[in-house]
């Protein structure tokens, strides 16, 4: 039981048995352990994650029993051993196994022995499972029914690979060219701030960091604020602010203007003001806690729409959402809060989400026009993980015509 492996095994447990978030369990359980054994952590954790819908359905034909009817703690020990013998080539099979099993054995001591039988003889006959089995049944039906088989097949293929390493140069406080003398990555020639990292890279711990130079951002979600099109001098209103990686990019742009970043969470706006200070934006931004949904007294030249969405577009950086997500969608606040837009936008609307969900894309942005005939589709992005290499995004502007 090396510590990352216990590491990765805590994870599995907090996330399927108590709904905690992966990254948030990850970092608690992973707290002390050096580079090497946190990034194992990691892999192993959020690889079993991912594919947790595809690791049970080996598990149940080789233990010949449904997976809901075996103990929590056995459950998360074969989901890390399958994940190692299936899917990492790097692990002998004997550490693999006799890990789980010694993991089985600590919490769960009379099931040890099936844990070992299911490993040895995944080991033996190395099941191949599709990826279908990697979300949930619903998820991959929707995808087919919208996408297309092929168009389905790949997103689900993609969305069990690694995410793309990201970072924003924030030109408030420095430039692209500057920053990638500090960093191992390259630039992204259709995304003029973007750097993609080519090495592992402690993006939340580097100095430069804490100085606002960058902010780890994937490029779907920079295209955003460049959709925008802030002008300096403007008023733009950023509804649903929080975290800020958006907001403070509309700030870079502009260079001299106001913000004003609506955030209803207390909490998620203290966290606001403090990003917001660190990549030197305060003398743009003001934040102000206040419902999204209910239109501010003021008009603005722009307004960003960043609603509550279902996130299905960010499963390769939050393996476990997956398993969270439900069918349903917020797709009556999303239009509230588009509403809101509408009543004061001067000029044009930004609608974005970080999901793969026609209801919440397509079919909100024509209801929309369909209640503000004084508003007209100028142009939508689309990005895809498996076409585009970064999270799946939908990104409509909507100008005022009349």
């Amino acid at each position: 039981m090396t510590p990352a492996r216990q590491a990765a095994y805590t994870v599995l447990r907090r996330v399927f048995e108590q709904g905690a978030w992966a990254d948030r369990a990850l970092h608690t359980a992973a707290s002390d352990l050096d580079g090497r054994e946190r990034a194992l952590a990691t892999q192993l954790a959020y690889g079993a994650v991912q594919r947790a819908g595809a690791l049970d359905h080996v598990a149940a034909q080789l233990a010949d029993r449904p997976v809901e009817k075996l103990d929590a703690p056995v459950r998360a020990a074969l989901r890390l051993g399958l994940f190692q013998l299936l899917y990492l080539d790097g692990i002998p099979d004997h550490a693999a196994v006799d890990s789980s099993v010694e993991l089985a054995r600590r919490d769960a001591p009379r099931a040890a022995g099936l844990v070992n039988a299911v490993l040895r003889r995944a080991a033996r006959e190395k099941p191949v499972v599709g990826d279908e089995h990697s979300v949930p049944a619903w998820l991959a039906d929707r995808w087919r029914s919208e996408l297309g088989d092929d168009e389905a097949s790949a997103l689900l293929a993609a969305v069990n690979r690694p995410a793309e390493h990201a970072l924003r140069a924030n030109t408030l406080r420095t430039t692209r060219d500057a920053l990638l003398e500090h960093v191992p990555g390259h630039a992204a020639p259709e995304d003029p701030d973007a750097i993609v990292l080519d090495a592992p890279f402690d993006a939340h711990g580097h100095p430069l960091f804490r100085d606002g130079h960058y902010m780890p951002q994937s490029r779907a979600s920079q295209r955003v604020a460049r959709a925008v099109d802030p002008q300096p001098g403007e008023r733009i209103l950023d509804l649903c602010a929080a975290p800020g990686g958006k907001t403070t990019h509309l700030a870079a742009l502009m260079g001299s203007g106001h913000v004003t970043a609506v955030e209803k969470d207390p909490r998620r706006a203290d966290g606001l003001e403090r990003t917001v200070r660190r990549m030197g934006a305060e003398d743009i931004i003001e934040v102000r806690i206040a419902d999204a949904a209910e239109p501010p007294p003021e008009r603005y030249d722009r307004v960003l729409v960043d609603p509550p969405c279902s996130g299905l577009g960010t499963l390769q950086s939050r393996p476990d959402l997956r398993w969270h997500a439900t069918p349903e969608a917020p797709v009556a606040l999303q239009a509230a809060i588009l509403d809101a837009a509408a009543a004061v936008a001067e000029r044009r609307i930004v609608y974005s989400t970080c999901t793969i969900s026609r209801a919440e894309n397509e079919d909100q942005v024509t209801a929309f026009l369909e209640r503000h005939p004084d508003f007209a589709l100028s142009g939508t992005v689309v990005t895809l993980p498996h076409r585009d290499g970064t999270d799946g995004f939908f990104i409509a502007t909507l100008d005022r015509v009349a």
